[in-house]
């Protein structure tokens, strides 16, 4: 008997190992500030992201595989960059 891993397994790990990298370089330097509440949010979304994208990788041909998965990770793109920095203004913009 086989037992197979569950879907969001490998976007979980893919998520701790990215976000181990701030929160080691948090007690290295004060220029790392990220609160709890940084961490939780940009962890949720590289999570879904990641989830979302492995569904579309299983689900989709092989040739409307690559502009799908390159338009969600510039939404993906443009929707750090407005948490982090607000490039555009929004409620969403960080400081």
């Amino acid at each position: 008997m086989s037992q197979t891993k569950p879907l969001w397994h490998w976007p979980a790990i893919a998520t701790a190992v990215l976000f181990s990298i701030p929160l080691i370089g948090g007690f290295f330097s004060e220029n790392v500030d990220w609160s709890p509440f940084d961490f939780l949010i940009g962890g949720a979304l590289i999570f879904v992201v990641a989830c979302v994208e492995l569904l579309l990788w299983r689900s989709l041909p092989k040739k409307g595989r690559w502009p799908i998965m390159l338009l969600l990770m510039l939404l993906f793109a443009i929707l750090w960059a407005e948490m982090a920095v607000g490039i555009f203004g929004s409620p969403l913009a960080g400081s």
